[in-house]
């Protein structure tokens, strides 16, 4: 299957990035390369942009979308929270730029086997990264019953967490559980049938706090905004998307802090999101925030 990701707030992104020819970038959530193509066609001779990426399938995707830019791109994989790594290993002190997009790609929930699906019977996987050891099935099997509970509802934001944690405990006592299809059935027997019309899938919270724990999403999202202000130049720019209302809250409150503490020149003062066009294009976008930083000179 090809790497196919429709870049949400394409326009907003370069335009909050405010690219300079000669600038340097860094996009740490390279996915299709959407958003970094895009950064590309602003950059002159001098400019430079740094894509990083932890899915190798994306990396290919990836070089292969800049090809054309390939004297001023530099492709690496890696976690995005690496990325002041990545520059140093690059010989980079300071960039102008930074952008994540965050979330799951379009191609790894499509592509069924790589274990994000709740569409399909597959292997219980969602590893962003295939080098790492620990999958969804490894989770789902070893935690025990109140930390399967806490992922659930502090990351799926799901109200049966507590009833859906004692199922997944009580089938796995006959036999691991071991694919996407027999969790969904574990999940839906979770949960009162009355409960579920008009709610979406069953299992699509819980499939997206597994996602979020498989890949320490968060833990990675709050070293790298500890990270973000030492790598900007004086008047560099951040922009990060984020589909989690967890995700921005925790954008949101390093930014303020920041601000307070005369890091950030600037940041945004209200979410930018997607237009209703937008998100009637691409249904995934629905659920996208922007927010945005400069800076202190």
């Amino acid at each position: 299957m090809e790497f196919v990701h429709k870049s949400i707030l394409l326009d907003e992104v370069i335009e909050n990035l405010n690219i300079r020819e000669d600038g340097c970038y860094v996009d740490g959530t390279l996915g299709g390369a959407g958003h970094s193509y895009q950064i590309c066609t602003h950059l002159g001779e001098k400019g430079r942009l740094v894509g990083i990426d932890q899915d190798a399938d994306a990396i290919q995707a990836a070089t292969k979308r800049l090809e054309p830019y390939k004297d001023k791109v530099s492709i690496v994989r890696s976690n995005y929270v690496n990325f002041d790594n990545v520059l140093d290993e690059l010989g980079i002190d300071k960039v102008n730029g930074i952008l994540l997009d965050l979330g799951v790609s379009s191609y790894q929930l499509d592509e069924a086997s790589r274990g994000f699906t709740y569409r399909e019977d597959v292997p219980l996987d969602m590893r962003m990264d295939q080098r790492n050891p620990k999958t969804a099935a490894d989770i789902v099997n070893e935690y025990s019953e109140m930390e399967l509970y806490r992922m659930i509802r502090d990351y799926g934001e799901d109200r049966f967490a507590k009833n859906i944690a004692k199922h997944i405990v009580r089938a796995r006592e006959k036999k691991p559980i071991e694919t996407t299809g027999e969790l969904c059935e574990i999940i839906k027997a979770a949960i009162p049938a009355k409960m579920r019309a008009g709610t979406g899938h069953p299992a699509k919270q819980t499939f997206q706090a597994l996602r979020i724990d498989v890949n320490n999403e968060f833990e990675v999202l709050y070293e790298f905004m500890e990270k973000l202000p030492g790598a900007l130049k004086p008047g560099g720019r951040a922009a990060i998307l984020t589909f989690h209302s967890g995700e921005d809250k925790l954008v949101k409150k390093a930014l303020k802090q920041g601000y307070k503490e005369g890091i950030y020149s600037e940041i945004a003062n209200d979410v930018v999101r997607p237009s209703a066009e937008e998100c009637a294009q691409n249904g995934r976008a629905r659920s996208t925030k922007m927010r945005w930083a400069v800076r202190a000179e």
